[in-house]
């Protein structure tokens, strides 16, 4: 019986973000996947050009036709881009009891803004206490908490009531990427070499998914950030034999599949 994931997420029309990341990294990873469309962006490598969102009631219509039927093992929510499509995804989420993870997408890789400032208040305080993993870059943890030492952010947060974080490096200077998954029982590291390409869109969608996609087997959490980690770095290694756009093109969901 294969494991069955669902995206919430909003759409990338270029392919290397958002759904289609996710919905790539579940099958990367072996992981059947379902998908709610919370928004259509107009986007490729470059810049997002415009963005569609769908009404709240078509959302949550989505949500409810999902798990009326299919036995979802683990939800991914991304992109939510308003407080009442934030309340209205949580309202659609009451009856499901399994694990989330819960991705703050604020800002895409060309810089454009994907959540209104009016909505951080309502991700916080409505969605927090049902992620199970909350996956801020740095960028993401000060807006959601300020300015502050890892820790100190990653605290806080927890604070909010998420299960745990994983408070990710990308941003950080240096030769090496650590990330750091904090959880009331302690903190575990995970580092690799940076890697030295442009080709990094879509990355913080696809660790979330992949890190869903081994809770979905039933992976512990810290197993599943581990081979999720595993997995993005070889898909960030190899992302320039894809040759896709002329911004920051995507990584390789499918490396060890094709080339």
């Amino acid at each position: 019986m294969a494991a069955k994931a669902l995206t919430i997420a909003g759409s990338d029309s270029g392919g290397g973000a958002g759904i289609q990341a996710d919905l790539k990294a579940f099958s990367a990873m072996g992981v059947y996947a379902a998908s709610v469309v919370t928004a259509v962006t107009a986007q490729n490598t470059k810049a997002v050009t415009a963005i569609h969102p769908i009404p709240d009631d078509v959302v949550a219509a989505q949500i409810k036709a999902v798990l009326d039927d299919i036995q979802i093992d683990v939800i991914k929510i991304g992109m939510l881009g308003t407080p009442s499509l934030i309340a209205a995804v949580a309202d659609a989420l009451a009856g499901y009891d399994g694990p989330v993870v819960l991705d703050p997408v604020m800002v895409a890789k060309s810089g454009d803004t994907l959540l209104a400032d009016s909505a951080i208040n309502a991700l916080k305080s409505i969605l927090f206490a049902r992620a199970t993993l909350l996956t801020p870059n740095l960028p993401e943890a000060a807006k959601l908490v300020g300015e502050g030492s890892t820790q100190s952010q990653a605290n806080a947060l927890l604070e909010l009531g998420v299960g745990a974080v994983l408070m990710k490096g990308g941003h950080a200077d240096g030769e090496t990427c650590t990330d750091h998954l904090v959880s009331q029982t302690g903190t575990q590291d995970f580092s690799a070499p940076r890697v030295n390409t442009r080709n990094t869109h879509g990355t913080g969608c696809s660790y979330s998914s992949a890190i869903a996609a081994g809770l979905a087997q039933g992976m512990a959490l810290s197993d599943a950030v581990r081979h999720a980690h595993t997995w993005l770095h070889q898909a960030i290694l190899r992302a320039d034999e894809l040759h896709v756009g002329q911004g920051h093109g995507p990584v390789h969901h499918f490396h060890a599949l094709w080339k």
